[in-house]
């Protein structure tokens, strides 16, 4: 048997035709669409680890704006939580204070009408004692009284001497009124002893009702009195002097 050595050629160039016009009408479309797949593939894969890298990224910082707001939220919520706590604290201080203001006040405030009440009692107990002792001076007064006074008053006139003249100028006539008329033995006893410091000056005798029991002296404008209606005042003055000083005492104390 012969080989046709011209048909195996024609069959050999026939198959390298074939797989030629495979190679570039069908292989190379196919191996460059497996290319272009992969490509894409390799690049979606690239823009999904980007975009998981991206989403990670944006996940940390929005973890990371929570945390921070929460911590924000945490200092504001202890700064409010103090603030509030200071003010508290301040409102029950002044409050306390204004409560002990009030309390002293009010209690200054009894102490001073105590002792005004207490002040009005020691006023009316003098008044009273005053108004005793006038109607009792008054009632006990007679001759034998102003008598006595007239010894007193001439007692007080060489003493005040210097001052009588003084005041007397040139006065040439004392005058003594007395309630009641004295005695003729009360009315020598007084003008010897004018006499004896003014021995120039004359001295008249008058009797007047609407005075208190007593004497009154005049000469010029000098005026010398011993009546139980100055006796009375001179009392008061001392109670009201003594009543003062306790009072002006009290506020001392109050303030302290």
């Amino acid at each position: 048997m012969s080989v046709d050595w011209i048909t195996v050629a024609a069959q050999i160039v026939n198959f390298l035709v074939l797989v030629w016009l495979l190679k570039r009408f069908l292989y190379r479309p196919i191996l460059d669409g497996i290319d272009a797949r992969e490509q894409e593939i390799t690049q979606r894969m690239q823009e999904a680890v980007h975009a998981r890298e991206e989403a990670e990224t944006r996940e940390q910082e929005y973890q990371d704006q929570i945390e921070s707001l929460n911590l924000k939220q945490a200092d504001m919520t202890e700064t409010i939580r103090k603030e509030a706590e200071k003010q508290r604290d301040v409102l029950l201080a002044e409050a306390r204070e204004r409560l002990e203001r009030e309390r002293a006040s009010w209690s200054i405030h009894l102490d001073e009408e105590k002792r005004k009440y207490t002040s009005r009692l020691h006023r009316v107990g003098a008044s009273a004692i005053l108004a005793l002792t006038g109607k009792a001076l008054t009632d006990l007064a007679d001759e034998t009284l102003e008598e006595r006074m007239v010894q007193s008053l001439a007692r007080r006139i060489e003493p005040m001497a210097s001052d009588l003249r003084r005041a007397a100028g040139q006065a040439a006539e004392a005058v003594v009124t007395s309630h009641a008329p004295l005695s003729q033995a009360g009315q020598d006893a007084m003008e010897s002893k004018l006499q004896e410091v003014f021995p120039d000056l004359s001295v008249r005798f008058e009797a007047n009702d609407e005075q208190s029991h007593g004497l009154i002296l005049r000469i010029g404008g000098a005026q010398l009195a011993w009546t139980v209606e100055t006796y009375l005042d001179g009392l008061d003055k001392m109670i009201d002097a003594q009543l003062s000083s306790r009072e002006g005492s009290g506020a001392q104390s109050d303030e302290q």
